[in-house]
């Protein structure tokens, strides 16, 4: 399992991070989302033993970071920010290396690495030098290093920026696969990579963890949840009879499309009684959606309350 105890770090008068606690065990992916500069990076860095911790502690597979690094490192996969690695060697090469560097030898290094490449979909530029990669291929490149030794636990910062939608839903599928026997954290911005690969999310803001639940917990959070939106001809009186409605806390119209939503009081289910009254009302709608929540919306709740305090203590 990959585990912080209060972990920090401070510059200056700033908390990059602070008293961070995590836990993701074998079987959990954990989606890491914030905004720029909520401490994620400064986080994973601290886990994989880049950052030294100013205060608190993080293990790897039970390995402190600090006090046992070599052991730790052993047991975690790393793909960091901006996927460096040496531009100067061929594709080939570099994954030799890593190879080489990891410990893996013989018939069974190879078999892996040549595993790795077919995963990667890397057959074709194994000859060029990583510096004359498109930033998808480098990303690869850099993923396959992280995996070459089957990690039990990994830290993939961004791991598919830069790659095509197919590409995406591949390593989606690579990190799902993976997930069964380890410990994963993923930093994105992409809220539909955590529907796609993650089955628990943290969100972090002003260096704190600020939010943690399963997708599903976390969309219940949201004022989407259990929320009605429909398209329909311009009828004021049945927006009108809809906002009276005791379960209802609002209707809204996207300026945009003219979709309306009908939002909940308290979470409440209001799609029966949403339904009865446009059957009466004989408003024929189209597209009924009854919404599970939005985690963009929580997202965007939480960060923006963190900086509202943030500003209010200023």
């Amino acid at each position: 399992m990959i585990e912080t105890e209060h972990l920090g770090k401070r510059y200056g008068r700033i908390d990059a991070v602070a008293d961070l606690n995590l836990k993701v065990s074998p079987g959990q992916v954990l989606a890491l989302l914030g905004p720029n500069g909520a401490g994620k990076t400064t986080t994973m860095r601290m886990i994989a033993g880049f950052l030294m911790p100013g205060s608190g502690r993080a293990r790897v597979c039970g390995h402190d970071v600090v006090a046992e690094p070599i052991k730790a490192r052993r047991a975690l996969g790393y793909l960091p920010e901006g996927a460096p690695s040496y531009g100067e060697l061929s594709v080939s090469e570099f994954l030799a290396f890593a190879s080489r560097v990891r410990g893996l030898s013989g018939i069974p290094g190879r078999r892996r690495l040549d595993e790795m490449i077919e995963r990667l979909q890397l057959q074709t530029v194994l000859s060029q030098t990583i510096e004359t990669l498109s930033k998808g291929y480098r990303r690869r490149v850099c993923l396959a290093q992280a995996l070459l030794h089957d990690p039990p636990a990994l830290i993939l910062d961004e791991p598919t920026d830069g790659l095509d939608p197919n590409q995406q839903r591949e390593v989606h599928a690579l990190i799902r696969g993976m997930a069964r026997e380890r410990a994963i954290i993923v930093s994105t911005h992409t809220l539909g990579e955590v529907r796609a690969a993650c089955n628990r999310v943290a969100i972090l803001a002003g260096g704190r963890l600020r939010v943690e639940g399963t997708p599903a917990e976390l969309e219940r959070r949201s004022r989407y949840h259990h929320a009605v939106s429909f398209r329909a001809p311009a009828s004021a009186l049945a927006r009108e009879l809809l906002g009276r409605l005791p379960e209802v806390d609002a209707v809204e119209v996207d300026p945009v499309d003219g979709r309306i939503t009908v939002f909940p009081r308290d979470g409440q289910e209001i799609f029966h009684a949403v339904v009865q009254l446009l059957d009466e009302q004989r408003v024929r709608v189209d597209e009924l959606q009854l919404e599970r929540g939005r985690l963009e919306d929580v997202f965007r709740q939480v960060t923006s309350d963190t900086a509202a305090d943030m500003a209010a203590a200023a």
